[in-house]
């Protein structure tokens, strides 16, 4: 059920490092990007698909994880990502990607929840440092990296309090809660029955 596996698809940010993502799940999951829609079905994207744990160990240093875990600098070493897509917009195709990137994202993300995966859609990155890296041309935008691997942590959604603080927050037993406003804030106004 779609309600299902949307409650299941969050943001994982440790991973059983030791357990492999295949090149063949990383383009099966691109293949439901590839699949998702465009604005003007121009379809500018483009991928980097990364699985090898040495280039992994290369692709680490350049994300950022959590803002607002501020005594936490990303999973350690056995709880990274087993894998990497790297998402690009190419300028050649279009100058603005809207939210296609957005969407190509959340697609792969639900395709990985249902294969047991989880992962990380981060922005925060040193996209020089990418760029260096895979000796991307100029003319791609490096617009997300998704993070991707087995989960191994819970993480719990739940209802922001009273002061409808939004910060997600790790308790003592590692759990992860991620608050998220109440329905009733979210929608402005009902037309019909």
């Amino acid at each position: 059920m779609l309600e299902e596996l949307v409650h299941k698809t969050r943001s994982y940010r440790r991973f059983q490092q030791d357990v492999p993502v295949t090149l063949e799940t990383l383009r099966d999951l691109v293949t439901l990007a590839q699949l998702s829609a465009s604005a003007a079905n121009r379809q500018p994207l483009k991928y980097i698909l990364v699985c090898e744990p040495q280039m992994n160990a290369h692709v680490f240093p350049n994300t950022r994880w959590a803002g607002y875990l501020k005594d936490w600098g990303g999973p350690a070493e056995g709880e990274r990502p087993s894998a990497y897509i790297v998402i690009l917009g190419d300028t050649e195709i279009s100058q603005s990607f809207g939210c296609d990137h957005g969407i190509a994202a959340q697609s792969i993300m639900l395709g990985a929840t249902e294969r047991g995966l989880g992962g990380c859609m981060l922005g925060a990155l040193d996209r020089d440092g990418l760029r260096r890296l895979f000796d991307i041309p100029e003319r791609y935008e490096i617009l997300l990296v998704l993070a991707l691997g087995k989960p191994v942590e819970t993480v719990v959604i739940e209802e922001t309090g009273p002061e409808g603080d939004i910060k997600y927050y790790r308790d003592e037993q590692g759990v992860h809660h991620v608050p998220k406003r109440p329905l009733r804030e979210l929608i402005l106004q009902t037309h019909g029955a």
